[in-house]
């Protein structure tokens, strides 16, 4: 449902604009002051539209639309005036409103220019969306309040505008593809493409034609010919997750692009020259990997120019709240659901467990809480922190320390927990714990989960 702000002094124009629009979610102000205040608030962020008087006893309303124009540049602002100040109206429109209705105004007028502007306001918004996704422009905000991630953020802010390769590390599911987002949008390279290839969920065969592209008839099933990823990232940054998943083979090729600047597709033998940034990122000891021969030590030190490593969530507990807070709007949001807070219950719950998935985990819990959900608050009952998930130590640790366990049996139980508890679906238990299928599949043969039918 639209969330509509309407600021007018007059009780019977807010009562007549409200009836008009009743199958919105309507708000009413007969201050500027409050409607400003309102608007700065979060709840703020969820409107959608402003209808506002240009006479006030408080604010002139040039004065309020300039200061909305500053918070909100985006929101659309339709001026209601009465026939004596249209010269007003008119000025109002050349500072960024949208349009002027006319008091009194009638029902069918009011509604269809409402609606009208609410529809142009979502495919602006939406065709912003599609432009972000294709030219590398705009990421997802990163959400923290943790001395440590600070640390981690500020890290990343000072290498992004250095064109060095960087290598992040960290445990599946801490929002390394986010950082990676985030060098490449406070770069100089931010208004080329930012492109992102997971490397585990491919094939040797799939994964050299999403890199370096294919021509016609190259191999069976290639039916045209394709641009690879590399290709479509040229000027911009090739963020490639799971880095330390592909073989030997494709590993070389990619030392000989990252050293010199051109590939050869698949089927091709013309070389195209690319400029590309690369970061990498890898939830493995990518030096041990080095030391056991599974990976290149030229490759590493390529690709290690610089390193940003991420800590898991358990190591930066101030985070879960606003984390928590986060996804509840975002799901909210995306559901057209009213739910405005977490109880204390609830919050404790988050608080005290220690997140083997990390972010991604958490991201989880909190879609299904909104689901779930048919209140204003999320409730412990649909917070899925039971002792069937939660089975790292039989003694329970203080709710913002790490619990006393290895890391290797923290994941173990972790893995065997969602397993069972997904009844043993491997797909799907990948996709919660946020990993390839090839990863899972590895980590069960590591720990030794073989005893159970698909």
């Amino acid at each position: 449902m639209s969330h509509i702000c309407i600021c007018d002094d007059e009780e019977g124009i807010l009562k007549y604009f409200g009836k008009v629009l009743k199958k919105y979610q309507v708000a009413t102000f007969n201050r500027g002051e409050e409607l400003l205040a309102h608007l700065e608030s979060e709840a703020g962020d969820r409107v959608e539209l402003l209808l506002q008087d240009l006479r006030m006893p408080d604010l002139d309303g040039i004065q309020i639309l300039r200061r909305v124009k500053e918070m909100r540049p985006d929101l659309p602002v339709i001026i209601i005036t009465a026939y004596a100040t249209i010269d007003d109206a008119v000025r109002a429109i050349k500072l960024g409103a949208y349009d002027y209705v006319t008091k009194p105004c009638p029902n069918e007028k009011l509604l269809s220019m409402v609606e009208n502007v609410l529809h142009l306001s979502r495919l602006t918004a939406e065709n912003r969306r599609l432009r972000a996704r294709i030219h590398g422009g705009g990421h997802e905000p990163i959400i923290f309040s943790s001395p440590r991630f600070r640390e981690v953020y500020d890290l990343t802010l000072k290498v992004a505008s250095s064109d060095a390769n960087i290598l992040i590390l960290g445990e599946s599911g801490t929002g390394k593809e986010l950082i990676a987002s985030a060098l490449h949008h406070n770069s100089l390279r931010r208004h080329h493409p930012f492109v992102s290839l997971n490397c585990a969920s491919l094939s040797d065969t799939l994964l050299e034609s999403q890199l370096f592209g294919h021509l016609r008839g190259a191999f069976t099933g290639a039916f045209a010919n394709q641009k690879g990823m590399l290709e479509e990232a040229d000027g911009g940054t090739l963020f490639l997750d799971e880095i330390g998943d592909i073989s030997p083979a494709v590993q070389g090729k990619l030392l000989r692009v990252i050293q010199e600047r051109d590939f050869i597709p698949i089927g091709s033998t013309h070389p195209k020259n690319v400029n590309v940034r690369f970061v990498a990122a890898t939830n493995k000891e990518l030096q041990n990997e080095v030391s056991e021969g599974h990976f290149r030590e030229d490759l590493y030190y390529r690709l290690n120019v610089i390193t940003i490593t991420l800590p898991p969530l358990r190591e930066r507990p101030e985070d879960v709240e606003p984390l928590a807070r986060h996804f509840l709007h975002r799901f909210s949001e995306c559901m057209g659901k009213e739910i405005h807070g977490i109880d204390s219950r609830a919050l404790a719950a988050l608080q005290a467990y220690t997140w083997p998935g990390n972010v991604r985990e958490l991201e989880n819990v909190m879609e299904r809480a909104v689901i779930l959900t048919s209140g204003s608050h999320i409730s412990a009952d649909v917070i899925p922190l039971h002792s069937e998930q939660k089975e790292p130590s039989s003694v329970p640790a203080p709710a913002h320390q790490p619990q006393m366990v290895a890391l290797d049996e923290m994941e173990r139980q972790h893995i065997e927990a969602v397993l069972r508890g997904n009844h043993y679906n491997k797909s799907r238990t990948a996709e919660i714990l946020g990993i390839s299928r090839r990863t899972l599949d590895r980590r069960i043969s590591d720990f030794g989960l073989m005893n159970w039918e698909e």
